[in-house]
């Protein structure tokens, strides 16, 4: 396997895993060939995202209309290792790699149905304010769920 620059030991990134979100690929997200779109992950890292921000506890926060701070993407990749097919159900396994001052690292890894993994990307998530654009700390309780994250199971 080629090497990816955001991870330094494979096996150790690989098992820390634990939360995931199943999602089935869909006629409109392929090319002619039957082949994964290469923009659908983007796609489905959001979706597994929300659904692990939701499961530890963050996202009513944030959805909340007085709160001042939202989460914001800063970057995002994604590194392809295998095909991905129509029709095919993959587990978009999620986790807080690393949880910063204001921002964390989230990881993503995209798993075939025959324990494949075809993608795999990470992303900067930032917590701004809403009235001035700019980052604003987490809260202890924050970082501290999002370090439990790491060990949270899907539900």
């Amino acid at each position: 396997m080629k090497k990816i620059s955001y991870i330094d030991h494979w096996e150790e990134w690989d098992q820390e895993f634990h939360f995931y979100h199943p999602v089935k690929v869909r006629f409109s997200e392929t090319d002619m060939f039957g082949h994964l779109n290469n923009t659908v992950p983007f796609i489905y890292f959001e979706e597994a995202r929300i659904e692990f921000l939701t499961h530890i506890g963050l996202m009513e926060g944030w959805l909340e209309n007085e709160n001042e701070s939202i989460p914001v993407v800063a970057d995002l990749q994604c590194d392809f290792l295998e095909q991905v097919y129509f029709g095919e159900t993959l587990h978009i396994y999620v986790k807080a790699n690393e949880v910063g001052n204001s921002s964390c690292d989230i990881h993503y890894k995209g798993v075939r149905s025959d324990g494949k993994i075809g993608f795999i990307g990470r992303g900067t998530l930032v917590q701004i304010s809403k009235v001035t654009g700019k980052a604003l700390p987490l809260s202890e309780g924050s970082k501290k769920k999002l370090e439990q994250g790491k060990y949270s199971r899907q539900k």
